[in-house]
């Protein structure tokens, strides 16, 4: 089994990192380049930068913020939000991030998924797929565009597997009712997408205890997990996470 990525989430909004509840509700939470390095130094496996509000204020995303954070780590970085375009991942990649995370993008337009790959490489291109429940839909989970605030009535494991077929590299699924909860992940939707596409899945959304990290990987399938508040707001360490993982059998990179 490939070692469990730990990969804390700068959600970012006007510069500063923030974190909501059910993608709303957002409260201040730190300094992205404070927090990029801390989190590189405490052991983070991966960084996820996600300009959470870019596409909805119709606006790409903060390049200069992401060059900034990406002089201070030496770890993979993935960027999101406000990426919709070729152009718009060419400059992500030149500003520092080693991959790019498209969501609403990748709904209205899959083909330039299909471009992406072509272009950049499938490693570079992960497909962020925020979620909800609607059990008229076969896997009872719908796809939400514009930072989770539009409902496609698309149904979510349909989708990602359309996105595996243009040659995703990645799917990072985040549940609108488990996100900021520390409730749990939605297993159902992470072990779902996980089985369907076969892809690497990095469950996202509702990290509150240890043990949710592992049920994670062990029920859910995933193959990194990410979380914002309980790293942010110091509920526990990255190496907690990492040490607690290998007690229970995972192999995870301390």
């Amino acid at each position: 089994m490939n070692s469990i990525r730990i990969i804390p989430c700068l959600d970012m909004k006007d510069g500063r990192v923030v974190k909501g509840v059910h993608f709303v509700n957002l409260r201040d939470a730190a300094d992205p380049v404070e927090a990029a390095r801390a989190y590189a130094q405490g052991g983070a496996d991966e960084l996820a930068f996600l300009d959470i509000t870019a596409t909805v204020e119709k606006r790409r995303t903060m390049f200069d913020v992401l060059a900034k954070v990406a002089a201070v780590i030496d770890i993979p970085l993935t960027v999101g939000g406000g990426i919709k375009s070729l152009e718009d991942i060419e400059q992500a990649l030149k500003s520092g991030a080693t991959a790019v995370s498209i969501s609403s993008a990748a709904y209205r337009d899959p083909q330039m998924v299909k471009e992406a790959v072509k272009r950049f490489g499938s490693d570079k291109i992960i497909v962020a797929i925020d979620a909800d429940a609607n059990l008229s839909l076969p896997s009872g989970r719908e796809v939400y565009i514009d930072g989770g605030r539009t409902a496609t009535g698309k149904d979510a494991v349909e989708f990602a597997k359309e996105m595996a077929a243009l040659g995703a590299g990645q799917i990072l699924p985040t549940s609108k009712a488990t996100d900021g909860t520390t409730a749990g992940y939605d297993l159902q939707l992470t072990r779902a997408i996980a089985d369907a596409t076969g892809l690497p899945v990095i469950a996202s959304g509702g990290a509150g205890t240890l043990e949710h990290f592992y049920e994670a990987v062990v029920e859910g399938h995933a193959q990194a997990v990410l979380a914002a508040s309980v790293f942010h707001f110091g509920t526990f360490s990255i190496r907690q996470v990492k040490e607690y993982l290998r007690r229970r059998g995972l192999s995870v990179n301390l």
